[in-house]
């Protein structure tokens, strides 16, 4: 599975940002997908999964409210919609992949991971 991010860039604070993570590859179908971020000197932090249909979704609490998480299986493409963008949620995002459909908060649960996009929201 080949994971790819586009959508990043520059915000204002109070702007909105929607990362979209297009996956390719004959295992890509149904497949849980979700989304981490990381911020330099830190671990990763979890931040939305979405199950491989789609009815199942799971957003961080630190992100609840202003963050949602859907996916398009026709294009087999998921996506991360950031409103009321805070400085603290720069950082660089990663959209990684599941074997399975299962919705999962679990960074170890992820096999495939997208090579990262950077989302910089200024004050």
């Amino acid at each position: 599975v080949h994971l790819v991010e586009s959508g990043g860039g520059l915000a204002q604070a109070g702007g909105s940002l929607r990362l979209s993570c297009a996956a390719s590859g004959r295992a890509s179908n149904n497949v849980a997908m979700g989304w981490f971020r990381k911020v330099a000197g830190e671990d990763y932090d979890f931040v939305a999964t979405v199950s491989g249909s789609g009815t199942a979704t799971y957003v961080a609490d630190s992100w609840k409210g202003r963050f949602t998480i859907t996916r398009d299986n026709a294009k087999n493409t998921v996506y991360l919609q950031m409103n009321s963008l805070q400085p603290e949620d720069t950082a660089v995002y990663y959209c990684a992949a599941r074997s399975d459909p299962y919705a999962s908060a679990i960074r170890a649960d992820y096999v495939y991971w997208g090579q990262g996009i950077q989302a910089t929201v200024s004050s």
